[in-house]
């Protein structure tokens, strides 16, 4: 077949998916699909376009692209800089910022920071105001990382902002792409996630790295037994090979991975290391069900009386402390089932 018959095909074929777009349904002829004239032939052809994060060898070299370096090596070597052994100051649980953030912030469904700096400054319903790229940085400084806020005018403030800007110079403000952003929830489950049942899927696949006891594992202990080096990026310059999932030094209970949403969504796409969203090995149930038994354990859990202060109906779904604007128990908030929850509607 010659080119210009191929095209021809080609042309056809394009024209029947919009026609089959924009059919009427005989079963309700008011029911149309959108006009397709403004959706991507990517989106037609059923492709998603998932974010990509920039090539680090595109940082440019000059004093800006040091401090973007900079900034990229803090969020891989936090505990080098503010772990108990910081070299800055030793405020925080020793975790770092890419335990949460996964890849250095740039993994696709691994709560990066690709769109960060195109959405702030923002309303956030749970502080009730406006806030700041910085502001939302020093958040997981406080919540995430158990410590303190760090200088808004310090160098390495500017250098992890200067490093999330380049993560999204490619976005627009607004713009929305797969992958990209905060983390979504796997599918609802028929009922409340079951920490007995979570506990057997973490002792199979998470205790491995995470350790029985889910205080992680140390890198001097690590690097020392290849036999416990089964995936990971951390060096001898971070604390922690495999971060504490629970205890003293993880996560605070007022961090978003306390949520039951967020916590699941992330073991979901990215559990355990290095599964990825295109190679998940967790279904939707072991994925509630684990976050249930970690998020079950005991850790440090900070003030949280201000949350949603201003209007408490904004809380979601799952967060797990009252009081809330329905009258669900907490225990449901926390654990679920959330199907029928008017606050979970838009959680897909």
């Amino acid at each position: 077949m010659g080119k210009v018959s191929m095209a021809f095909v080609l042309i056809i074929i394009i024209g029947a998916i919009v026609a089959i777009k924009t059919i009427s349904f005989s079963g309700n002829p008011g029911m149309t699909i959108a006009d397709s004239s403004a959706v991507p032939l990517s989106e037609l052809m059923g492709e998603e376009h998932v974010w990509t994060a920039p090539d680090i060898s595109t940082i440019p070299a000059n004093a800006e692209g040091k401090l973007i370096s900079y900034g990229r090596e803090l969020v891989i070597h936090t505990s080098k800089y503010y772990g108990p052994k910081g070299i800055i100051s030793k405020e925080t649980n020793g975790l770092n910022c890419q335990n949460c953030h996964l890849d250095a912030g740039t993994r696709p469904y691994g709560n990066n920071l690709g769109s960060t700096f195109t959405t702030y400054p923002k309303y956030l319903p749970r502080a009730g105001h406006v806030v700041t790229v910085y502001e939302k940085v020093n958040e997981c400084f406080l919540r995430s990382m158990n410590g303190s806020p760090i200088d808004t005018n310090s160098k390495e403030m500017s250098a992890f902002v200067a490093y999330i800007k380049w993560l999204g110079k490619d976005f627009n403000k607004g713009e929305k792409l797969a992958g990209s952003g905060g983390i979504k929830a796997p599918h609802f489950i028929d009922r409340a996630a079951d920490p007995d049942k979570g506990k057997i899927v973490f002792e199979k696949l998470c205790a491995r790295c995470h350790g029985s006891n889910g205080d992680g594992q140390f890198t001097a202990d690590v690097l020392k037994d290849e036999t416990k080096q089964q995936g990971g990026t951390a060096t001898a310059e971070d604390l922690y090979y495999y971060p504490p999932v629970w205890g003293e030094h993880s996560f605070n209970g007022i961090a978003t991975l306390y949520r039951m949403g967020k916590l699941a969504g992330f073991v979901k796409n990215n559990m355990p290391y290095p599964v990825n969203y295109n190679s998940s090995v967790l279904t939707d149930e072991q994925a509630w069900d684990v976050a249930a038994y970690i998020n079950s354990r005991q850790r440090p859990v900070g003030d949280h009386s201000k949350d949603y202060l201003a209007d408490i109906s904004k809380k979601p779904y799952d967060f797990p402390f009252p009081p809330y604007a329905d009258n669900l128990s907490e225990d449901q908030h926390k654990f679920g089932p959330y199907k029928g929850m008017a606050s979970a509607q838009k959680a897909h």
